[in-house]
């Protein structure tokens, strides 16, 4: 996948979803807080997920970030 295509597609953030429905978009404005670790998805992708798998894939990444905390990377966590 070519990084032009990539960057065309709409990320979001399945860890902090909205309170009328949907999810923001992945990233953060200066200043911006969140609750959760972000866990970024293509849209298309959040959108066929169901809340149970969307649950579970925030908690893996949750998991990941906490045992690599003391780490210089970020860590990946499968979707």
């Amino acid at each position: 996948m070519s990084l032009r295509k990539w960057t065309s597609e709409k990320w979001v953030d399945i860890a902090n979803p909205k309170r009328g429905g949907g999810f923001p978009p992945c990233g953060r404005s200066k200043g911006e807080k969140r609750k959760n670790y972000p866990k970024c998805v293509k849209s298309s992708k959040a959108r066929s997920m169901t809340t149970k798998q969307r649950r579970a894939a925030v908690t893996r990444k949750n998991t990941a970030e906490k045992k690599t905390r003391n780490g210089k990377r970020p860590n990946y966590a499968k979707t």
